[in-house]
């Protein structure tokens, strides 16, 4: 059985804490005894395997902790990490490598600047492939050394206080959430076990994009609920997402943003009014290398002492996925608040334990778990919709020549559709018959078309290049305001 991580919906969250266990196992035999988060020494357990990394951007922590772990293992590694060095500088695609690589390896780490391409070399890996970062989209093992942290390295306020699951925290998402691929998955993972999340973006404009805000509410049910209440309103953030334990007939938002409607039960309401403080503040650079073009800078907000002297941060322990560049201020480095060193030294162990699972050497995992995503229909018409975004993998050049875009059909009252690749969302406005090609404006007539006949467009020049006529009623209206 292989089994693919390209996304932390590849794990269910009985598998999640299965790995960490694993971990705790590693930590347990082979801790550095000053340094309890610290692996040092080997084990033999995979000594028959080996492990390429295929880095085609740039990485300290992520490949050298993946490397690390496989020795730590037994087993050797080999590296591609520039991309320049590879047949990728003569144009090979990205399933052509992977197919190839899969005869050298037992296990595959691919970080790519394109977002969906450890998608498709899983696709076209017959060994398990990980995701390491595919540009914006999502960093799965990044989540899991994320979430290990927060579930270890928590130091209670008193001797007599105990340790808080996931479901009962509260964490601030600080700094670029538009293009951080590490809070994307550290979002979606914190939802699906129930915590709180409050996002602080650097300025409006690197807030969490739109289809990261629609999969957080479809997918996991968690929501945006005002802040006024919560906290007295000490926090200069405007909502706290939170994931209710049962759907409601209410919504708490308006039909732009979310498909599903869910009110929270009064004993989550009076949960939330008692929230005074926050447990853990995770703060990430600018992604400067993400910026898009005409994107305006903007005033990076620096977390240092002085700010977390404030009442609700006084107690929280500060998270970094590294590398830092002046948003973190050094003087945290001495305070017992600041575990991003440990953090980054938990993805050795972590990753050990993922590796150890996806090879078999440790049980863990079982099938694949069925996600939501699973159950959203495919839409996979050739010519007829292309992926909006300029950085997916099915706009790359190199890739189209066997690839063709994919979606899933994940709105309710607009035919909304998710790429499968890289999850960004569009809403077709023309709807167009198979057989027929007869195709009509606007959105209204799309659910009285059987699955197997709708054809979505763009726009009517796309339709028009496909061959698709508009309805008569349409065109003469057309004529008309002309």
């Amino acid at each position: 059985m292989t089994r693919d991580v390209v996304s932390i919906d590849d794990l269910s969250d009985a598998e999640i804490e299965a790995v960490f266990d694993i971990a705790d196992d590693f930590l347990a035999n082979m801790a550095t005894p000053e340094k309890p988060y610290r692996i040092r020494g080997r084990t033999d357990c995979a000594q028959d395997f080996y492990l390429a990394t295929l880095f085609y951007e740039p990485s300290t922590r992520t490949r050298g902790s993946f490397e690390s772990a496989m020795f730590r293992l037994g087993g050797g590694v080999f590296s591609c990490a520039d991309s320049k060095a590879t047949s990728t500088a003569k144009g090979e695609s990205i399933a052509d490598t992977v197919r190839v690589i899969q005869n050298y390896a037992d296990l595959i780490v691919i970080r790519h600047p394109w977002e969906g391409a450890a998608q498709v070399a899983a696709d076209y890996s017959d060994i398990p492939v990980i995701n390491a970062g595919d540009g914006s989209h999502e960093h799965p093992t990044q989540t899991l050394c994320d979430l290990y942290t927060l579930r270890t390295a928590q130091q209670p306020r008193h001797p007599a206080t105990t340790r808080k699951s996931i479901k009962d925290l509260t964490v601030v998402l600080s700094g670029d959430l538009r293009h951080g691929r590490t809070v994307h998955s550290l979002a979606y993972a914190l939802a699906r076990f129930g915590a709180r999340i409050i996002p602080m973006p650097a300025a409006k404009s690197y807030d969490f994009p739109d289809h990261v805000r629609h999969r957080l509410a479809n997918d996991y049910g968690c929501i945006p609920v005002a802040l006024d209440d919560v906290m007295g309103g000490s926090l200069p953030a405007d909502v706290l997402y939170v994931t209710p334990e049962k759907p409601h007939q209410l919504s708490l938002m308006t039909s732009d943003i979310v498909d599903v409607s869910i009110q929270l039960s009064p004993k989550e309401e009076k949960a939330l009014k008692s929230i005074k403080e926050v447990d853990f503040f995770y703060a990430t650079r600018l992604q400067a290398e993400r910026k898009e073009a005409g994107e305006a800078d903007v005033d990076y907000p620096v977390i240092n002492t002085e700010f977390l002297k404030q009442r609700p941060y006084k107690h929280s322990q500060v998270m970094h996925p590294l590398p830092r560049v002046n948003e973190l201020s050094y003087e945290i480095d001495d305070d017992a608040r600041g575990v991003y060193f440990q953090q980054a030294a938990y993805g050795v162990p972590v990753r050990m334990a993922l590796i150890a699972a996806l090879l078999e050497l440790r049980p863990a995992l079982g099938t694949r778990p069925e996600t939501m995503q699973d159950r959203y229909p495919i839409y996979d018409r050739p010519h007829t919709l292309t992926c909006r975004n300029l950085q997916c993998v099915t706009r790359k050049e190199s890739e189209l020549r066997y690839l063709k875009p994919r979606f899933r059909i994940v709105g309710h009252e607009l035919p909304r559709v998710r790429c499968l690749y890289c999850d960004h969302e569009q809403d077709p406005q023309i709807i167009s018959h198979a057989r027929s090609k007869k195709y009509r404006k606007g959105t209204s007539a799309w659910k009285t078309i059987k699955s197997e006949d709708l054809v979505l467009f763009g726009s009517e020049q796309e339709a028009s290049k496909a061959g698709h006529r508009p309805v008569k009623s349409e065109s003469a209206a057309s004529a008309t305001h002309a």
